[in-house]
């Protein structure tokens, strides 16, 4: 499950974002063969403004940042019936966008990498050495490219 945040005026230079991000968080799930039909995935598309103050909340570092990512914690209590949360990403609408300028990328295309690459922060990846982030690339490369998006660090 899905749930969607979009700051509409942030990011109104992005056509259809609900389509693109479900596609993007269909093939990164499907690519980890993971079924996460009985939980929730928040994203939220937001302002630099927005991400700058999670940024300093619970990374205590100043400005905003393209993403954020937030595994929900693990244990969590979850009311009868309810989807167990797998945890939020948020995207700064104005980074984002100066990035995918400054790298000559469509924006949907940049959107929906970091999106996947939220995931997959998520779902226990990261990049503090080289060996993790050849493992983490290799895996946003296959995905994008099953989105038929070209490899971002080329």
């Amino acid at each position: 499950m899905l749930e969607l945040e979009i700051n509409e005026q942030a990011w109104s230079a992005l056509a259809d974002p609900a389509s693109l991000l479900r596609r993007a968080v269909d093939a990164a799930f499907a690519k980890l063969d993971q079924n996460v039909s009985d939980k929730v995935l928040t994203v939220s598309l937001l302002t630099d403004e927005q991400v700058a103050d999670l940024n300093q909340q619970w990374r205590n570092r100043q400005g905003p940042t393209n993403v954020l990512s937030f595994p929900a914690a693990v244990g969590m209590p979850v009311p009868p019936g309810e989807p167990r949360p797998l945890g939020d990403i948020m995207l700064a609408a104005g980074v984002v966008s100066a990035e995918a300028e400054s790298q000559c990328k469509m924006l949907s295309h940049h959107t929906a990498h970091l999106v996947v690459h939220g995931i997959l922060h998520i779902m226990g990846y990261d990049h503090m050495n080289d060996t993790e982030a050849d493992v983490m690339e290799r895996l946003e490369i296959d995905i994008l490219n099953e989105l038929g998006i070209a490899n971002p660090y080329a």
